[in-house]
């Protein structure tokens, strides 16, 4: 999977210092959630937003493809990723690419039906 910009993508925490949280991604990227991409209110404990090798969704700041570093953000998203084995990955383009496939998928739907007719 290609990673960019602006992607929210699942994370293992893998350490927790009072100024952000580790992750890794993928086995391939790490990242930092820097405190002040926690939250939008004062963090004094960043204990209480994640545990370690906890499963969260972050959201992509920036990515240093040179050492596969990544920055991170949790705040403004649902980062919580509970039972999250069997869920697709989600992006920040939601619903676009339904809407995007929605003509051609109308269409083809029609064509089927003529031909049965």
């Amino acid at each position: 999977m290609t990673i960019k910009k602006g992607d929210i993508v699942r994370a293992e925490v893998t350490g927790i210092e009072d100024y952000g949280i580790f992750v890794k991604v993928e086995n391939k990227y790490n990242g930092l959630i820097h405190i002040s991409e926690i939250a939008s209110e004062y963090v004094s404990n960043v204990n209480e937003y994640v545990k370690l090798e906890e499963q969260i969704y972050v959201l992509v700041l920036d990515i240093d493809n040179k050492s596969n570093q990544l920055k991170l953000s949790i705040k403004n998203i649902n980062y919580q990723a509970k039972n999250i084995k069997n869920k697709a990955n989600e992006t920040r383009r939601g619903f676009l690419p339904l809407y995007e496939k929605l003509d051609s998928w109308t269409n083809e739907a029609i064509d089927e039906l003529n031909k049965n007719t």
